[in-house]
């Protein structure tokens, strides 16, 4: 009697991958979860199986690309291709960790897409779970897709914006995030560079290439071999540096001055300019060739204030970072709704300085508005908010201020600290009062 062929089934197969894994449908329901990842997640297969993945990872009633994330299920439903992001996931204890998903078809026999099977590669971070772009509005999230999609590429990107609206953070998301994370990330500011001593920076010099050079000394790009090279301010670039630039991106080779080798190297650029680089190239202060070759993935950053949904996590994670600014931690209402009232014409370093400033200004003391040093609003001092700001906000009115006195026995210094304002904006409201009594 001939023997019976015993094929394997699919929980067996996808049990011997040893990453966590899963089989999803177009309804976005887990078909299959294997060994690997239910004992990551500390689930039983009946946790999962049967549920939306989006329920299960991301804890949210609605696919993730309602959210602006890039959705792999729908890249792959949609393309019939493979596709690969990172996403932001919950691991078994309901913190937050970032995850590399790897999601590929399942065709039927007709052809069509049937399932996905996605792997799960979950990325620790070099700073403990510190993300790198803080906040979660909606166009931090559709920026956070963005470089997601473009992160596990070798793709050259061009981050273009305001100035202070973050683009070095996005360049540390796309290294962080691409395979070459455990290389080097390399940056210079072509601003703070004359031509001379960028062309050394960028792509070093040999012993006795020009006056004072006693050694060998390599470049950047050399610096950033299997890592990343970014390079902001790629504006303010001279033009004999963009020809050897452009060469250097083509060739995969730069050659130190006073050199006669090139040598190979393998880097990935990352580019930042807050300048118009298309009217550069119109009026010929950039190459256009060179343009098109950094604009092979541009990236526009969103200025702070069409993100404001992000400014108090932004001020907060500031003054975290400061030595003692936990002391202000969390921000009043009132310090938030005035953060809130300010356009941010200098992004998100201006709000930084702010913070900082404050956090000085406040001392032992509460932050307070009136410690908010905001360029854009009159002041009456140096950490003093105007009387109609503070009146517009409704931090003082007739009924408040006396009250304030009634309960300090008309102490004006006491009744100021109630009602959170300083001694001389109290004097002024009560001439106010008593001019219109």
């Amino acid at each position: 009697m001939p023997k019976r062929s015993i094929k394997p089934s699919c929980d067996q197969l996808i049990d011997m991958m040893s990453k966590p894994f899963v089989i999803i449908d177009k309804d976005y329901e887990i078909r299959a979860a294997n060994r690997a990842y239910r004992e990551r997640y500390g689930v039983k297969e009946s946790d999962v199986v049967g549920r939306k993945c989006h329920d299960v990872s991301h804890h949210s009633d609605v696919p993730c690309s309602q959210h602006g994330e890039h959705c792999p299920l729908e890249a792959v439903f949609g393309e019939g291709q493979p596709a690969q992001v990172m996403h932001v996931h919950y691991d078994s204890k309901g913190k937050e960790e970032y995850v590399q998903l790897q999601a590929a078809p399942i065709f039927d026999a007709n052809g069509a897409v049937l399932y996905i099977g996605e792997t799960i590669n979950p990325v620790s971070h070099t700073e403990a779970d510190e993300p790198i772009l803080i906040g979660r509005s909606r166009p931090l999230l559709r920026l956070t897709s963005i470089l997601q999609r473009v992160a596990p590429t070798q793709t050259t990107v061009l981050l273009l914006g305001e100035s202070g609206t973050g683009k070095e953070r996005a360049a540390e998301y796309i290294h962080q995030f691409s395979s070459r994370s455990r290389g080097p990330l390399v940056v210079v500011d072509c601003s703070t560079l004359g031509e001379n001593l960028i062309e050394s920076e960028l792509f070093g010099s040999e012993k006795g290439s020009y006056t004072g050079s006693t050694q060998r000394k390599k470049g950047l790009f050399e610096a950033a071999h299997g890592g990343t090279l970014f390079i902001d301010e790629i504006g303010e670039l001279p033009l004999p540096m963009q020809t050897k630039l452009l060469r250097a991106l083509e060739s995969g080779t730069v050659r130190r001055i006073g050199g006669t080798d090139y040598i190979r190297t393998d880097v990935r650029v990352i580019a930042a300019t807050n300048r118009d680089m298309k009217a550069m190239v119109e009026a010929g202060t950039f190459r256009e060739d060179l343009y098109y070759r950094l604009t092979a993935f541009p990236v526009m950053l969103p200025p702070l204030r069409d993100r404001k949904d992000d400014i108090a996590a932004l001020a907060e994670h500031f003054l975290k970072h400061l030595s003692d600014g936990d002391r202000h931690l969390p921000l009043s209402p009132e310090v938030i709704e005035a953060l809130l009232d300010y356009d941010y014409p200098g992004n998100i370093r201006e709000l930084k300085n702010i913070i900082e400033r404050a956090a000085i200004l406040a001392f032992e003391d509460s932050m307070r508005p009136e410690h908010l040093m905001l360029e854009g609003l009159a002041r009456t001092s140096l950490a003093q908010p105007s009387d109609d700001l503070i009146v517009r906000r409704g931090r003082l009115n007739d009924q408040a201020v006396l009250n304030a006195l009634d309960k300090t026995g008309g102490h004006r210094a006491r009744a100021a600290e109630i009602l959170g304002v300083s001694e001389r904006t109290l004097y002024r409201y009560v001439g106010r009062m008593k001019k219109s009594a």
